[in-house]
Parts: C-alpha cells; structure tokens; sequence
C-alpha cells in the first residue's frame, strides 16, 4: 500500500507516533486520513509531519472520538488499510472503568467501521504490557522470558489500570475479528517502552521520564526492568504490518536486541553521555527487592516484518539530543 493511489486512515494521528507513523506514510506517497478530537490539533500535526521531511498536501483530517459512535464509519469509507494507534485520554487515573472501557469500546468502534467499509487489514497498535505484565516463572537462568504467545492476565495481583487497559483491548480486538471480522485481517503490534526523537513540539509520553530525570524529579530510579523500542523502528514495522501478506492474524514484539533496560540504566547512559547536562539523573534505585532479569522475544518481528531495531543506547542519545535541540530540557 505505497502508491500514490490509495489512502489510508490513522487513528490518533496527532500523537507521539502517530505523527511519524503519517510522516512515514506520506513520504511513501500514501495520502492519510487522520482523526484528531479537535481541528485544533491540526496546525500542530502538519508542522510535526513537516518536521519530518513530509509534503503534507496529501493529509486529511476528519473528527472522531474513541468515546462515541459519531465520525467513524465516514472516517473508514474509502480507505485501504487502518492504523489503529489512539488511546482514550486517561489523565493517568487509576480508576479501572475510566481506562478500560475507553480502551475497550474505542477500539472496537475503530473495527466496526473497518468491517463496515470492507478495509483489508488494521494495523493495532497494543503493547508489552498486554504481554508480560502477568509474571511467569523463572527459566533455568533465573530469567523472565516472554514472547508473543504470552497474555497479561487481567486477574493478576496488583496489576494497574493502563496495561488491564491494554490486555482487555487487544483480546477484544481478537475476539471481533474472530467472530464477527468477515474479511478484515488483523496484525497486532505490542512495543515495549518507546522513545526516540520526537516529530512533536512538546514533550510527550515517555519524554517526559526524560524531563523528569534532567529536572532532578526523579531523585530515585524505580525498580523496573523493560524494553526500549525506537519510535522509528515502531513506525517503520506499522507500515511492514500493512504490506506483509503472511502477517494477518499475528502479533509481534517491538524492542531493541540486547538485554533489558531500567531506569538506573537509563540514567548511567545519560550522565555517561551528557555529563555534568545530566548531573540530576538519579544514582540509586528506590527500596525494593532485586528484580529477576527481563528477556522479551523480538524474532518474529526480525523475521517477518523485517524489523531491524536501533541499539537501545542510540535511542536514548538520540532522545535527548532531540529534545535538547527543541528546548524541551533546561
């Protein structure tokens, strides 16, 4: 789907990787439907996608809400393929029914109207957390090892509302395509953390970590092992997504080779690299036990879509240059 014939519809599209997910369709010459909440978002969408190296003459926005029914079947009409990315504004609460149910409900207005309209393929955009939030016994290294056949379990202990959020989404995506998908085909992506330069004027998502570390808000690392996946490679594998044949009905892990991070590790790569700019990046993990070591499978991805991530250091070097040059860190 990279003809200058077809159009496609993102979801979300003003975010963090929504604007390099369109710039990257545009560059292609894919002409991209957008939904934004607001009209007033658009301004600032197509500088993003300017900014990187994108014509933005073949980008339409159109209105829809996640929340509400209105928008959608219009937004789908006509389109060849759909990237599901948006995710419902949660204002970080914990209160359960406030993020699942957005989560949930969004997500299937989005393949309502793709089934409705005949769209080949979606393109969702899950998480890790709807992966490997739900822990798993040690393998004989003493290590936690996921892949994409594991689930979150919704039942787990302790289990905050965002990756809940994630699972009961992702397995209701699943579940409609089963029963009532008809011809649509559905691939699943699930990244791990996700940084990377940002084509956006403010920092988001996890740019804010990065924020936090410099400004000295996050005196003590927490105790926290993850993936890193580039915001490029994540959008590079959403449009192999599209045009794979043999992807249909699967889910891919997006991250970096090599091991696991956290947030000390973080930290140390960025006083190691940015010095004295980095002198307020926390030195010390927060009390707590040692966590097991993290393995998170990304072989299909290489495999199949072709996804040949960054190394995990140049996505944080790259972060931060970025955001030093936007002025975003003091």
């Amino acid at each position: 789907m990279t003809s200058s014939e077809n159009i496609v519809l993102v979801t979300g599209g003003s975010g963090y990787l929504g604007t390099r997910v369109v710039a990257d369709l545009l560059h292609t010459g894919t002409r991209v439907r957008a939904t934004v909440r607001s009209l007033d978002s658009e301004l600032a969408l197509r500088e993003a996608v300017r900014r990187g190296g994108a014509d933005d003459d073949g980008l339409e926005l159109v209105i829809a809400s996640l929340t509400d029914d209105a928008g959608w079947d219009a937004a789908a009409s006509g389109v060849d393929g759909v990237y599901h990315l948006a995710s419902p504004m949660t204002h970080a609460t914990e209160d359960r029914d406030l993020v699942v149910t957005p989560a949930r409900e969004g997500t299937l207005r989005v393949l309502r109207a793709a089934r409705g309209a005949g769209v080949a393929r979606v393109v969702l955009t899950s998480s890790f957390a709807a992966v490997g939030y739900s822990p798993k016994p040690l393998n004989a290294d003493g290590a936690r090892e996921y892949d994409e056949s594991d689930w979150t379990a919704p039942g787990t202990v302790g289990l905050p509302a965002y990756p809940l959020s994630k699972a009961v989404a992702e397995r209701a995506a699943w579940d409609f395509i089963k029963q009532e998908g008809g011809g649509t085909e559905l691939v699943v992506l699930n990244p791990t953390w996700i940084a990377g330069p940002t084509l956006t004027s403010d920092p988001r998502s996890s740019l804010q970590a990065f924020s936090a570390m410099f400004g000295g808000q996050m005196p003590l690392a927490p105790r926290q092992r993850f993936g890193i996946a580039d915001v490029r490679d994540v959008s590079s594998a959403h449009l192999a997504a599209m045009s794979t044949p043999d992807a249909a009905g699967k889910r891919y892990l997006l991250l970096a080779d090599g091991p696991t991070s956290s947030w000390l590790g973080v930290a140390n790569v960025l006083r190691e690299r940015f010095g004295e700019l980095a002198a307020k990046a926390p030195t010390e993990e927060a009390l707590g036990d040692d966590l097991p070591p993290l393995i998170i499978h990304n072989e299909r991805a290489k495999a199949e879509l072709g996804f040949a991530p960054l190394p995990a250091e140049t996505t944080i070097v790259d972060t931060v240059e970025n955001m030093l040059e936007q002025r975003m860190l003091s």
